[in-house]
């Protein structure tokens, strides 16, 4: 599995360049434009969530984004600076009464898209969202 690490600035619009190396990458093992933009999406609410909610739209920050492409798969990582954040269930958005309740989706719809995601702690300090997207949709290993 070739791996791909990005380190983007802590910046809003540092996400479209992780997009679109997932997007090269998510071509070459043959990827519908549809799961292409399904990933696209997953992969930059993931980078936005850890600018704004992990590295605090901290400029002097990095978040870093893994890219490993499978044979049918995209495995997609996002580390971030921070200290985390409740996630919530799969149900529905994020329900912290510390935060309003328009808050929350970004993690709702990137288990929407994609068909495996996790969030933790890393234990050098800070956090990762790891995805993993197949090509067909409905994929679930047995």
């Amino acid at each position: 599995m070739k791996t791909v690490e990005m380190h983007l600035p802590s910046v809003l619009g540092a996400e479209k360049e992780a997009m679109e190396t997932a997007a090269l990458i998510a071509r070459g093992v043959g990827f519908s434009a549809d799961r292409i933009e399904d990933l696209k999406t997953a992969l930059s609410e993931a980078c936005i969530n850890a600018i704004e909610h992990g590295n605090k739209f901290g400029e002097q920050e990095t978040i870093t984004v893994f890219l490993a492409a499978g044979d049918s798969s995209l495995h997609m990582r996002v580390r971030d600076k921070g200290k985390g954040f409740r996630i919530g269930d799969s149900k529905g958005p994020i329900r912290d009464h510390s935060i309003p309740r328009r808050r929350g989706w970004g993690m709702f719809i990137i288990r929407k898209l994609v068909n495996e995601v996790c969030y933790e702690i890393t234990p050098e300090g800070g956090c990762e969202t790891k995805m993993v997207i197949h090509l067909d949709k409905d994929f679930a290993e047995k």
